[in-house]
């Protein structure tokens, strides 16, 4: 027999909080496994290259790498308002900090954008004659360079579009405080991109 008092809302898809953040940490996990190979292998070639990945490091921006830092703390910062916001039941604050944390997002990688741009201009890309007539150990380094942060910056990106998705379905009320599962996680996949960053930078931009 059918409620009549029951609202759209509670004919919603099956909820499973426990199966949802378990299938978050596992994905987070093979983050780890990924990026954590990537981190091995520059490790591995410092110990072999050290003073070219230091001439090559002093090549890198050291402002723009830490206002991009501070820019990913500060995204990570509204993300956790506004998670809290909306336990609270503040729905139009915590649409708010999430489009800062957009906001925030979209600065990140105008700023990476520019650098990448700045590079290219001086022929500072994997294969160009210039980056081939280099010394092997910068040729690594660079090479890494634009792996990683590259695949930072398309995880940025995805990291964004669900930030997006998440906002459209807290409008919607299909996430609230009693169904936070969904938000949470996208809070924990935007703070382990921001822990990615804080390791890149000092390994690529501090260590001339």
């Amino acid at each position: 027999m059918t409620d009549a008092s029951a609202t759209p809302l509670d004919h919603e898809e099956h909820y499973d909080p426990v199966g949802g953040k378990i299938g978050m940490w596992l994905f987070l996990f093979s983050e780890t496994l990924l990026f954590g190979a990537l981190f091995l292998a520059y490790a591995a070639y410092l110990s072999m290259y050290r003073w070219e990945f230091e001439s090559g490091s002093s090549e890198l921006n050291k402002l723009i790498g830490a206002v991009n830092t501070l820019i990913l703390l500060t995204s990570s910062l509204t993300m956790a308002l506004a998670i809290a916001a909306l336990e609270r039941g503040r729905k139009s604050l915590a649409l708010g900090l999430s489009a800062g944390t957009l906001l925030f997002a979209g600065a990140f990688l105008v700023i990476k954008a520019f650098e990448w741009a700045a590079k290219f201009q001086h022929h500072i890309y994997p294969r160009s004659e210039e980056m081939l007539a280099r010394p092997p150990g910068e040729q690594i380094f660079y090479g890494l360079y634009f792996i990683m942060t590259g695949l930072h910056a398309l995880h940025v990106v995805l990291g964004g579009i669900v930030i997006l998705y998440a906002m459209a379905r807290v409008a919607r009320g299909l996430i609230r405080p009693e169904r936070m599962v969904f938000l949470e996680n996208v809070g924990l996949y935007w703070h382990m991109v921001d822990m990615v960053w804080i390791l890149l930078f000092p390994l690529f931009y501090l260590i001339s």
